[in-house]
C-alpha cells in the first residue's frame, strides 16, 4: 500500500506542476476556441491540459518499475508497455484536436487503432464470467472487438460528461477510487496477480485526476481538452479490461462446488468488476435523452444544445460549483454503493443506506438557491459564501463622484493575449465578478 500511495502521489505531483507551464504553453499556441453558444464558461480558456495529465502518467509508471514489489507488475505482465503505447497515441491524436479540431471520424478511428494496439500486445479481454453459465472463454476476434468496443465506449463516455469544471476528473478520479479499493483487495486478500496491473492503473489515475484538479476546478485555468479526456478514458478502461475476465471465480474460494455455481453464487463480487463503467451512468442517461429530444424537435441527434444534464443543473438554479458536486454525489453513490453491495450483498443495511442518500441526493435537486449558512465559530474555515452577513452599523460610504455627477472610475487598461501577469482563467485580463452573459450567445 505504501508503493501504491507514492506511486500515486508522485503521479499527482508531476501533474499539478507542470500543469502551470503547459497552462502558458497552451496560451501561446493559441489553443484557446472561442466560446461557442453551448459553452458553460465565459471566458476563453487555455486547453491541452492533457499534456501535464500524459507525463504524470508516464512519471507513475517509471517510479512504480523501479520500487521493489511494484516491479514485479512489470516482470510478469506486458499490460504497462501496452497502457503506455495506447495512451501515447490517443494522447497525441487529442493535442491535434485541442490545437487544430480534427474531424470526429478521425478521432473515432484513432481511438479504434489505440485500442488495436493495446490488444497486440497482450491489454485484452481473455474470457467472461457470466452468471449460472460460468466461464465463457472468447475468441482472438470476439475478445478484440469486445475490447476495442469498451475502450471506444469509455473514451467518449469520459468526453462526453466533460461539460463543466472539474466535472470529468472529479468523476473519474471517484471511479478510479473505487476500483483500486476492489482490484487491492482481489489482489492481497485472495492473492490473484491478474489484478495487480489494474490496481496500478488505478492509482496512477487517481493522481493524475488529483493533481489536474487544482487548475481545472471552477473557475478553471485550463481545460484538460481531449487530450485528457480521451487519456483518462483510455486509462480508465484498460483497468476494467485488465482484470475482467481474468479473475478465476474458483481462485476467490468463495465457494464449494462446481465452477457454475461459484460464478453464479459470486455475482456481487463481479459487480465492482465494472466500476470503471459507473462513470457512464450518468453520461449515457444524458445521451439517450439527448437522442431522444433532438429527434422528437425534428434535429440530427449529433446536433450539439444546451439540454444536456449539466446544463439543466444551471437552469434550475443551482451554481456551477453545485452542480458539479450534485453529479460526484451521484457517480460516489453508484461506484461505492457498488463497491460496498460486493463485499456483503446480504446486508440489508446497505441496502437501506443506499436508498436513504439517493433520498439526499433527490433532495438536493430540489433545493437549487438554499444556502447553508455556518456557525460564527466556524465561519473562518468556509467559503465567504456560506458566511453570516455581517451586522451594519454604520452607513456605507458615498463613492467619489467625478464633477459630471457620473462615477468616478479608473481608467482600464486591456491586456493581450500572451501577456504576462494573467490571472483567473483567463488570458485576456483581469476576471470580472459580474459578466455579460449576453456576449456568449446563451439563454442563461
Amino acid at each position: 500500500m505504501r508503493e501504491y500511495l507514492l506511486t500515486l502521489c508522485i503521479t499527482a505531483a508531476v501533474t499539478y506542476l507542470l500543469t502551470g507551464p503547459v497552462r502558458k504553453f497552451a496560451i501561446v499556441a493559441g489553443a484557446m476556441p472561442e466560446i461557442r453558444a453551448r459553452d458553460v464558461h465565459r471566458e476563453p480558456t487555455p486547453r491541452l491540459g492533457g499534456i501535464a495529465m500524459f507525463f504524470g502518467l508516464c512519471a507513475g509508471l517509471l517510479v512504480a518499475d523501479h520500487l521493489a514489489n511494484l516491479s514485479t507488475v512489470f516482470e510478469n505482465s506486458n499490460e504497462p508497455r501496452a497502457l503506455l503505447s495506447g495512451a501515447a497515441l490517443i494522447w497525441l491524436i487529442g493535442v491535434l484536436d485541442d490545437k487544430f479540431e480534427i474531424d470526429a471520424l478521425i478521432k473515432l478511428g484513432g481511438q479504434m487503432i489505440a485500442a488495436g494496439v493495446m490488444v497486440m500486445q497482450g491489454l485484452t479481454i481473455l474470457w467472461l464470467p457470466i452468471p449460472g453459465v460460468g466461464s465463457v472463454a472468447l475468441t482472438q476476434w470476439q475478445g478484440t472487438l469486445l475490447t476495442v468496443a469498451l475502450v471506444v465506449i469509455t473514451i467518449n463516455a469520459v468526453n462526453f460528461v466533460d461539460g463543466l469544471d472539474g466535472l470529468a476528473a472529479g468523476m473519474v478520479c471517484i471511479a478510479s477510487a473505487a476500483f483500486f479499493l476492489y482490484a487491492y483487495r482481489v489482489w492481497v486478500s485472495y492473492g490473484i496477480e491478474a489484478a495487480a496491473p489494474a490496481t496500478l492503473f488505478s492509482a496512477i489515475l487517481m493522481g493524475m485526476c488529483l493533481g489536474f484538479l487544482p487548475h481545472n476546478m471552477h473557475p478553471a485555468r485550463i481545460f484538460m481538452g481531449d487530450s485528457g479526456s480521451m487519456l483518462i478514458g483510455l486509462v480508465l478502461a484498460a483497468g476494467a479490461i485488465s482484470i475482467t475476465g481474468q479473475v478465476d471465480p474458483d481462485a476467490l474460494k468463495l465457494f464449494a462446488g462446481s465452477e457454475k455455481a461459484a460464478v453464479h453464487q459470486t455475482v456481487p463480487v463481479y459487480i465492482p468488476l465494472l466500476l470503471p463503467l459507473t462513470i457512464i451512468a450518468i453520461p449515457a442517461a444524458d445521451l439517450v435523452l439527448a437522442i431522444v429530444r433532438r429527434t422528437w424537435r425534428g434535429q440530427s441527434p449529433f446536433a450539439a444544445d444546451r439540454g444536456h444534464l449539466h446544463h439543466r443543473l444551471l437552469e434550475i438554479g443551482h451554481s456551477h460549483s453545485r452542480a458539479v458536486l450534485i453529479m460526484y454525489f451521484w457517480s460516489a453513490l453508484i461506484a461505492f454503493g457498488a463497491l460496498a453491495y460486493s463485499v456483503n450483498s446480504a446486508s440489508m443495511w446497505i441496502v437501506l443506506g443506499i436508498v436513504f442518500l439517493s433520498a439526499i441526493g433527490l433532495a438536493l435537486l430540489l433545493l437549487p438557491r438554499f444556502t447553508p449558512r455556518t456557525p460564527r465559530w466556524a465561519q473562518a474555515f468556509v467559503p465567504p459564501r456560506y458566511r453570516r452577513p455581517a451586522a451594519v452599523s454604520e452607513p456605507a460610504a458615498t463613492t467619489p463622484q467625478a464633477p459630471g455627477g457620473e462615477d468616478e472610475a479608473e481608467p482600464r487598461t486591456p491586456v493581450a493575449a500572451g501577456a504576462a501577469r494573467v490571472n483567473g482563467a483567463t488570458a485576456l485580463g483581469a476576471r470580472s465578478r459580474f459578466l455579460d452573459r449576453r456576449k456568449a450567445g446563451s439563454s442563461r
